[in-house]
């Protein structure tokens, strides 16, 4: 299983620690994690089911196209990070 880490402002609603969820993309992950964590998704992915532009993942160390980041084939011991991307001037 992946192991799925975010940072400590989206562990309002995902978990605090290092979690580990069976899934073969990241979808998958967040679907699976819905049940334990219901305010997750929505507020990682928007009303069309698209990764939201504030949030930044990286997988194995490196990030991730917000396009292709929901379908990018994760393996058993990816690290995957969830990050709320800074903007702002």
């Amino acid at each position: 299983m992946a192991s799925i880490v975010f940072t400590p402002h989206l562990r309002a609603v995902g978990p605090l620690r290092p979690a580990a969820y069976a899934g073969a993309t990241l979808a998958e992950i967040l679907d699976a994690m819905t049940a334990d964590y219901p305010r997750l998704k929505d507020y990682v992915l928007d009303d069309q089911g698209r990764l939201r532009k504030h949030i930044a993942i990286f997988v194995d160390g490196a990030m991730v196209a917000r396009e292709i980041a929901l379908t990018q084939p994760l393996q058993a011991s990816s690290d995957v990070y969830v990050f709320q991307a800074l903007s702002g001037g």
